[in-house]
């Protein structure tokens, strides 16, 4: 086949020079703190099991869906599992999209329209960025969770048919959330349409909906994305909201529309993972080892180098990409899965080490990992 253009290996060597190229790496045998798999479902055997059974309770063993929802693919068993989705996180309708990108693709293509104006956090994950890019809205970020930056723009800019602010729950790359109060009062004050993305906050925050309650942020969300890449342990996602949302949303987003439905076997799994939800699996160990870490950090003083977080993720700002990945290596050596993040990921100055917790850590690997950090900084 013909190589690509050399304008584009010239920027594949750049990478290679400033120490920001990208390679695939498969999974270790080292202690994790890099995985999403917050709960430790993916390596339930439990799950797998249940997941069987319920496709044989149904007669069904087919391999694939065959095609899209809107031809061949709508396998009765979406009905069930939407339901169930719907159910736990105390929405009116759920509707399944095959990853978390394809969900935020679709969502926000489809959803913003060509008078309307979007607000967004400017940590907000990079399909969220994507699927404004594809929209016909007029798009402006807002300082991290600074609300007042956010009601300054909007005061200055609203002149539209409809405004959207998005959020995240929990940040991916700093593991904190929003000020709930002050983002209810946003919203109160403006008459906004919000879109939480919860990805990194399903079946961990278990309190989200009492929160949306209490804060009154319920009346203006409009939309909520749900992953099952992280805590779920297995794969998928779904956008939770009213049934005119789910109607719009079959019929305008493209990447519901043209992309070939999860097979039987993915749906089966996500029903057994949010069974396991609902037996609150793993979810009081995993806030044990929050809690452990962040009392580690403070005995260790280790305090200044982490971003404040109660979620899975906790950040320790290291600068420099190659310092960063210097200590992921020693890490590494030591027998620890700790991963970089460098920059243009994250902001120039801000690269950092991402421990990400989990249920099946002890107390023993968290404090040996935050007491190696200790002494490597």
């Amino acid at each position: 086949m013909k190589r690509i253009p050399k304008s584009l290996l010239k920027k594949l060597e750049n990478r290679k020079e400033i120490g920001t190229f990208r390679t695939l790496k498969t999974k270790t045998a080292l202690v994790d703190f890099s995985s999403n798999d917050y709960l430790g479902l993916a390596r339930l055997d439990a799950i797998s099991v249940r997941a069987k059974q319920i496709l044989t309770d149904l007669g069904h063993s087919a391999n694939g869906s065959t095609g899209s929802r809107l031809l061949t693919g709508h396998h009765p068993l979406f009905k069930k599992v939407e339901q169930q989705i719907a159910t736990y996180h105390e929405a009116e309708t759920a509707l399944v999209f095959n990853s978390g990108y394809d969900a935020n693709i679709g969502l926000f293509s489809a959803l913003p329209q060509r008078n309307d104006l979007v607000f967004y956090d400017a940590f907000v994950h990079a399909s969220i960025r994507d699927g404004l890019r594809l929209s016909r809205a007029k798009s402006y970020s807002f300082r991290h969770n600074d609300f007042e930056d956010l009601a300054r723009k909007i005061e200055k800019l609203t002149s539209a048919s409809s405004v959207w602010v998005v959020t995240e729950a929990v940040f991916s790359m700093d593991g904190d959330s929003p000020d709930w109060k002050s983002l209810a009062a946003i919203c109160n004050r403006f008459e906004v349409h919000l879109i939480i993305d919860e990805a990194h906050a399903t079946g961990v925050l278990t309190q989200l909906t009492e929160i949306y309650k209490q804060t009154t942020i319920e009346n203006h969300l409009t939309a909520r994305v749900v992953t099952f890449g992280k805590a779920l342990g297995c794969h998928g996602a779904a956008v939770l909201g009213n049934a005119s949302l789910r109607d719009y949303l079959i019929n305008f987003a493209g990447s519901f529309i043209y992309t070939t439905a999860l097979p039987p076997a993915a749906l089966a799994t996500i029903a057994a993972a949010y069974e396991k939800l609902q037996d609150k699996i793993g979810l009081e160990s995993l806030h044990q080892n929050i809690d452990i870490f962040n009392r580690s950090v403070v005995n260790l003083d280790l305090k200044q180098h982490f971003i404040l977080s109660q979620s899975a993720v906790h950040c320790c700002i290291a600068p420099g990409n190659e310092h960063v990945k210097m200590l992921s290596m020693q890490f590494e050596k030591s027998g620890f899965d700790v991963r970089p993040i460098l920059s243009p990921t994250v902001a120039a100055r801000k690269e950092r080490l991402r421990f990400c917790l989990h249920a099946f850590n002890t107390e023993n690997e968290i404090e040996s990992a935050l007491k190696l950090l200790a002494t490597l900084l």
